[in-house]
């Protein structure tokens, strides 16, 4: 009988054991840390406004939070990251985007982001700048950000970027001084996309021709505004609003987390 319960008693704790150890691995799949980067610029003239291009941030952002990703955001100035209104305005404005301004946690962290000049690239396991033609505008000459990009790179991370965020590659450099970009296969917002959407003024500068002149190997979808995306290693670029979630999808895979 003794020996019975012995045997019971391993069983049981070979059951435990087994248990916690699946219990860990849920928790390392979901220990995945990724830092969102959004704008804090705004105003670009008495006339002309931008921000962050909500679709942008609500859809990667659900898309990370619904596979076990713990999302940080943060902004140049930190605090209130100002939102484009024609990106929730009626006649633009995502399911997703509607969702994300009834969620008091998403709410949350586009009202407190956190200062970019305090976040480190080695508390995080990947970065996603989503658009919007404010980051044409305070992101490419920042030094904290430019920095912070090349730590990501340097610490061999994922970095994703959606749309008009690829203007923070801008002045990015490798080790060897040359720019990121050059020879990287890339795709962001299309000088055609620009004009037909009668934008270009809400942006510093067209951001195709800049990936062009930087030596990316620019390519965009067969049709505007259409989802598009592009990996390059561990570089990941989406063309649009509409490659938001699939920009998100690539880098949930770049970080080998299973897709439910």
């Amino acid at each position: 009988m003794k020996t019975k319960i012995k045997c019971v008693a391993a069983f049981l704790g070979l059951i435990a054991l087994a248990f916690s150890s699946m219990t860990v691995n849920a928790q390392n799949k979901k220990s995945k840390k990724v830092l969102m980067v959004v704008t804090s610029f705004q105003t670009v003239n008495a006339d002309v406004k931008t921000g962050l291009w909500m679709e942008e941030f609500a859809a990667p952002y659900y898309y990370l939070v619904e596979h076990g990703v713990q999302v940080t955001v943060a902004s140049p100035k930190g605090g209130k990251t100002p939102i484009d209104s024609a990106s929730i305005s009626e006649q633009l404005i995502a399911p997703v985007s509607k969702r994300a301004l009834n969620d008091p946690e998403a709410q949350r962290w586009l009202n407190n982001t956190v200062k970019l000049s305090t976040v480190k690239a080695k508390d995080y396991d990947a970065v996603f700048y989503p658009g919007g033609h404010g980051p044409t505008w305070d992101m490419p000459d920042n030094a904290t950000s430019i920095a912070l990009i090349q730590s990501f790179v340097e610490q061999q991370k994922p970095t994703a970027f959606v749309c008009h965020s690829a203007a923070a590659l801008k002045n990015v450099k490798t080790k060897t001084g040359e720019y990121l970009l050059k020879g990287k296969t890339v795709t962001g917002y299309s000088n055609d996309e620009e004009t037909a959407g009668q934008t270009g003024a809400k942006a510093a500068f067209p951001l195709e021709d800049m990936l062009r002149e930087r030596g990316a190997n620019y390519q965009k979808a067969a049709e505007k505004w259409t989802s598009f995306t592009v990996q390059d290693g561990l570089l990941i670029t989406g063309e649009n609003p509409a490659s938001s979630e699939a920009t998100a999808e690539k880098l949930v895979a770049a970080l080998n987390i299973k897709i439910k």
